[in-house]
């Protein structure tokens, strides 16, 4: 009789132990998933056109929240933002701390120099065979220290620094790292030159 009560708690500190055990992994992976999330990297839904040819409505993103922790934006970088308590909004880096940005026939200038936009080039050539301009002449605007100027690919349809000014530095969630849904244009974004 005993030894039958013994084995029944025996399976019961074992069924306490395991279910510890499996309580504690849970909540370890709970741990690390909120600390992933709030200070290193984040989904992001694409909302909207205005990144548009580059970024499509409804891609989900990877947003490293890390890296601007470690050094400032840099131009051609695209960057989420809050825009507004409730909305975040994704755009392109156009102009740095410092510099004079301006849009003239077409042709981005920081600094009085004229900007080649890689990533713009196929669409400014179709507005251009259709004698149009794709980005409205704007500027010149001097970007204050601790700010980005940022300007969606869209640039006929998109509300960025044109209409709601600098980006501070406070407001930046992070730099757009991967495109992961759909699975069809899974793609890692990239950088170095792009903005020049």
């Amino acid at each position: 009789m005993s030894e039958s009560v013994s084995r029944s708690s025996n399976r019961v500190k074992s069924s306490w132990k395991e279910f510890w055990e499996w309580t504690k992994a849970l909540l370890i992976a709970i741990a690390l998933a909120v600390i992933i999330r709030t200070f290193l990297f984040a989904p992001f839904l694409v909302d909207g056109q205005s990144m548009v040819p580059n970024l499509a409505d409804n891609e989900r993103l990877i947003v490293n929240k890390l890296i601007y922790f470690i050094r400032e934006p840099e131009r051609g970088e695209i960057l989420v933002f809050h825009a507004t308590a409730e909305k975040d909004y994704i755009k392109r880096v156009i102009g740095l701390p410092g510099e004079t940005v301006e849009m003239v026939d077409d042709k981005l200038y920081i600094n009085g120099e004229e900007q080649h936009e890689s990533y713009l080039q196929g669409v400014k050539e179709e507005y251009r065979e259709n004698g149009l301009n794709y980005t409205a002449d704007f500027g010149p605007v001097k970007v204050p220290e601790g700010h980005v100027f940022v300007m969606g690919d869209n640039r006929p349809n998109s509300e960025d620094s044109r209409e709601i000014g600098p980006v501070p530095f406070e407001a930046i969630v992070g730099r757009a790292e991967l495109v992961f849904w759909p699975l069809s244009e899974v793609h890692m974004l990239h950088w170095g030159g792009e903005g020049t």
